[in-house]
């Protein structure tokens, strides 16, 4: 079933709020070894056995440690625990290959966090543990069906929209900027943790930034505070670039209290060594922002498996078909995307399609709209190659 609305009504209202979590924020750091496992996992699979086997990795907590920061360098007096829970495959053909698979769990793990978090020692700073156990009967059968198209493990539904306004490129791209190896080479005082939150109040645009500094960067008090002014400034530039002659107003780090001396400094770049705990799920959407004026799901993509997990397939698929479209379609200017699956269905049958688009659009128009979203969806069942391949971002 296939629907498309033309709306009629603005698109955006006088008030907008969105959030960003950044690669060192808790719950960032577990949606993100959670796909990267899934990712790992599923290549094992193809590798060795020519398909994806069954697994939901999709649930985790990260347990913050306890730290002493001090300027000029602080220590990690207990490390933080990292613990992915889910359902696997190490059984199959007459092979166990369960140590094999927890080994790769490790390595991508180490692998993700020293490329991400390098303030983080491994060693010292970080406990990892896998809980995973065989998936249930009845849904391990349904993903093992054969046929040509997998069918879909759970009733579930999957959103998506495009473009992001000024506040959602405001929030995400600020992030960006930050977190990016260019303005690190410069600014090595930066941690990875770093969470940006957008108000939009009529014209007016107020962001928020909370930064973890580096504590071994910075000397005191005063250094601190002008590292801080020397960021608030770079990224009021940065931000001038997108929004233009909008008001604009940025702020970092408001909790501070410079006559007590507290301020946010970590040993880590995270506040995952003491200051806070993560879950997946609890974070960024597909597409990278936390936006409770656009439509979301409370689906966790992370981790899930990409062939049959339509709350992962279908949040992503949805985003990208949102994208194409308005990139095929001038006169679109804003697209949603719904798209609601049931279970032991074929995934590429869902059993509902809504696509709800704003702009001056013919009659015709919205009939090809209609026709190419409906043969996109149909075209589902390859997405998991870019998944596994290609690492499209869950967060």
């Amino acid at each position: 079933m296939v629907r498309i609305d033309l709306e009629t009504a603005p698109f955006m209202g006088d008030f907008e709020i969105v959030e960003r979590k950044g690669t060192g924020h808790p719950d960032t750091i577990c949606d993100s070894l959670a796909e990267e496992y899934s990712r790992s996992l599923s290549r094992f699979y193809l590798n060795r056995f020519g398909r994806i086997l069954h697994h939901n990795l999709d649930k985790a907590i990260l347990v913050g440690g306890e730290a002493s920061p001090r300027f000029g360098g602080g220590e990690v007096r207990e490390p933080i625990e990292f613990t992915l829970v889910g359902r696997a495959t190490y059984r199959y053909r007459g092979e166990d290959f369960r140590k094999e698979i927890e080994d790769l769990y490790y390595e991508t793990v180490r692998d993700w966090l020293r490329r991400n978090l390098p303030h983080l020692d491994l060693d010292r700073h970080i406990r990892i543990h896998l809980k995973a156990r065989a998936g249930s009967e009845d849904l391990t059968d349904l993903f093992e069906r054969e046929g040509e198209v997998p069918l879909a493990n759970d009733t579930s539904f999957g959103v998506g929209f495009y473009p992001f306004t000024r506040a959602e490129r405001l929030a995400y791209e600020v992030e960006r900027f930050l977190n990016s190896e260019r303005y690190k080479s410069d600014n090595p005082f930066i941690g990875e943790d770093i969470k940006v939150m957008v108000v939009r109040d009529l014209k007016t645009y107020r962001v928020t930034v909370a930064l973890a500094f580096v504590d071994r960067y910075v000397k005191d008090v005063k250094h601190y505070r002008d590292l801080k002014v020397k960021v608030q400034n770079d990224v009021y530039t940065f931000a001038k670039g997108i929004l233009g002659d909008y008001p604009l107003s940025v702020e970092i780090n408001v909790a501070d209290d410079y006559a007590r001396g507290s301020v946010y400094i970590t040993v880590t770049g995270t506040s995952a060594e003491a200051g806070d705990d993560g879950q997946v799920g609890r974070g960024n959407r597909v597409n990278g922002l936390i936006t409770p004026y656009r439509p979301m799901t409370l689906e966790a993509a992370a981790g899930k498996n990409p062939v049959s997990h339509v709350g992962k397939i279908y949040n992503i698929a949805a985003n990208m078909i949102a994208r194409e479209v308005v990139e095929k379609f001038p006169a679109v200017e804003n697209v949603y995307i719904y798209l609601v699956s049931q279970i032991g269905r074929p995934i590429n049958e869902p059993q509902l399609v809504h696509t709800r688009v704003w702009g001056g659009i013919s009659d015709a128009e919205l009939q090809d709209i209609k026709e190419y979203v409906a043969e996109r969806v149909r075209g589902i069942t390859s997405l998991w190659r870019k998944i596994v391949y290609e690492g499209v971002e869950v967060a």
